[in-house]
């Protein structure tokens, strides 16, 4: 396992590290880019997309950002995502809002690597961060940014892991949080938003129906931003962390492959984007992994467009899985995906649901983790690769566990014998 223990036991923890860096030295944050003609904007003013309504992603001075700290320094540092602060774009410590986020481990999984024939197999498990999905790291960056700013008010739609991260972090920094979720997404999920104290609204339908919904009551809200899926620029902010902090644990090296579960598209859209400064920096040398969009067969978007050769995707027309967090018919991002795949020359697959959750319980049998669904979907995809002959087993594979199984129980039944109090368990067969 390379996780919080490694950083801890081999380098001195620094409990405090952002408390002695003052504001001038704390972000290296330069403007925000349109993502579709590459103009520059102000980031120090409430954003949502460019005026083409194409995603604003965050630019940095990396010169700068190089002669401030090094690979060396951020070891000294805090097992969490604000270690790299330097390239994330709260200015001043003050407005950080945290629960702890970051450095989740990535674990050997020799047993399941050997059953599948991918032998260097490796999981990032996202599903010990705080709020248990891997969405608290861009709700703690995106809030923490949001409030610098002067947002009291936070607004969203979500199939349920995002929209109970911004709750919490929404509650942790005193704001108030609008969500809408489909009636269909986890029911823990919602309890997550309920206890936190924001305002739940479930909607009988999908995502863009409770997007539209968030827009429309964000007109009349005084002081709410709307912070739908790439459309607010820091969430992807913090969820680029994870790509930082494989390559870190790796020893500042890229793994071969990595595969994401994509829906939205905002995780391996950021971790493309991480890589990419990684090597601008000069902390990473040599090809970029290949990235591999995993998609669920009831709605599989992003693969039709990848495999069609075209640069954006069209909707299913009866989106449907299991794995509720990748129901996205259609992704705001989805070109940004496709560039992530195409240029890394990756792949992007579907995986049935039947597929998953046989994955599921494969890996919870041999390596006893208990991975979400859309996880699933990645260590499903890794065994199609691996027979295909995408894969040829030597390659160094991570697969993103984006959140823990607890958040989705009914997708392990229970069926097992109910024993009288005066029987006895059956003799081993």
């Amino acid at each position: 396992m390379i996780g919080r223990d490694r950083i801890t036991t081999e380098f001195p923890l620094v409990v405090n590290a952002t408390s002695s860096t003052g504001p001038d030295q704390f972000s290296t944050l330069s403007h925000l880019e349109c993502s579709r003609d590459g103009s520059r904007h102000d980031a120090d003013v409430v954003q949502g997309t460019s005026p083409l309504g194409a995603p604003l992603l965050a630019r940095y001075d990396l010169e700068r950002a190089a002669a401030t700290v090094t690979p060396a320094g951020i070891a000294t540092r805090a097992p969490d995502l604000w270690r790299y602060h330097e390239l994330l774009p709260v200015r001043d410590p003050a407005h950080v809002v945290t629960l702890g986020e970051g450095m989740t481990p990535l674990l050997d999984l020799p047993r399941h690597g050997a059953r599948i024939g991918v032998p260097t197999l490796r999981m990032k498990d996202e599903g010990l961060v705080p709020t248990g999905a891997f969405k608290a790291r861009g709700a703690a960056v995106g809030v923490s940014r949001a409030a610098e700013l002067g947002v009291t008010g936070i607004a969203m739609p979500t199939n349920g892991n995002a929209g109970a991260a911004w709750a919490a972090y929404a509650a942790r920094a005193g704001m108030r949080a609008l969500v809408a979720m489909p009636v269909d997404a986890p029911v823990i999920t919602r309890r997550e938003c309920v206890v936190t104290g924001a305002e739940l609204y479930l909607v009988d339908g999908l995502i863009g129906d409770a997007g539209a919904l968030i827009k429309a009551a964000v007109a009349e809200r005084s002081g709410y931003q709307d912070t739908s899926t790439l459309r607010e620029p820091y969430r992807l902010e913090g969820k680029k962390t994870m790509g930082y902090e494989i390559v870190e644990q790796l020893g500042w090296r890229a793994p071969d492959v990595i595969l994401y579960p994509t829906g939205g598209g905002v995780g391996i859209i950021a971790i493309h984007k991480a890589l990419l400064e990684l090597r601008e920096l000069g902390w990473l040398t040599g090809d970029l992994p290949r990235l591999v969009a995993v998609q669920a067969a009831g709605c599989a978007p992003i693969v039709e467009a990848f495999h069609a050769g075209l640069d954006e995707s069209s909707p299913p027309a009866d989106a449907h899985t299991v794995a509720f967090g990748i129901t996205v018919p259609k992704a705001l991002g989805d070109f940004l995906v496709l560039d992530a795949v195409r240029s890394t020359g990756g792949t992007a697959v579907a995986v049935t649901d039947e597929e998953l959750l046989a994955a599921q319980g494969a890996l919870a049998r041999d390596e006893g983790s208990w991975v979400c669904p859309e996880g699933a979907a990645c260590f499903a995809a890794v065994a199609q690769l691996r027979e295909s002959g995408w894969l040829t087993g030597a390659e160094d594979v991570v697969v993103l566990n984006t959140g823990t199984g607890l958040i989705y129980p009914d997708t392990v039944p229970v069926d097992v014998p109910v024993l009288a109090k005066t029987g006895a368990i059956p003799a081993m067969s």
